[in-house]
């Protein structure tokens, strides 16, 4: 029995099973897919564009090796502001910044949550330069990232 999700419709087993094979490989073919599940390769196919559609599968992206690409250095940046940040401007602004990878509107005392990539401290430390500009902040506390133990993607309840 299909369970309803508030946000995206109604998701059964088989789609969070298809979830969860597309995020451990994402060019897996929809034969081999439909395989894995019972279904044929054309059900598949309907299924995950179905998923697409609704916004449930957002995108389809490669996981790349930062440390590959110069950007070896992580960092949680909370930033602190005199007004309320959880709005576009604030977005754009952030967006516009290639360091930042998430921004998240908090509670606490830190308005919002960056992560953060670059290639060096001395980058960092020009990132953080650049966030203060940003209308509105007015201090940051940084966590600078020693080592990733895992990251994984989100649990589709299967």
């Amino acid at each position: 029995m299909a369970e309803p999700d508030t946000v995206i419709g109604v998701m059964d087993r088989t789609d969070r099973q298809l979830l969860t094979l597309l995020q451990q490989d994402a060019t897996q073919s929809y034969v081999a897919l439909g395989q894995a599940v019972g279904l044929s390769g054309g059900t598949v196919h309907e299924r995950v564009r179905k998923l697409r559609e609704r916004g449930v599968i957002r995108r389809t992206t490669v996981d790349v090796d930062p440390a590959a690409v110069g950007k070896a250095v992580a960092a949680f940046v909370l930033i602190e502001a005199n007004a309320w940040m959880g709005d576009p401007p604030t977005a754009r602004a952030l967006a516009e910044l290639p360091w930042v990878q998430e921004a998240h509107v908090v509670a606490g005392a830190a308005s919002v949550l960056v992560k953060v990539r670059a290639g060096s401290p001395e980058e960092l430390q020009a990132v953080l330069k650049r966030l203060y500009r940003i209308a509105g902040v007015t201090g940051t506390q940084t966590i600078v990232v020693l080592e990733t133990f895992f990251e994984r993607p989100v649990d589709t309840g299967e």
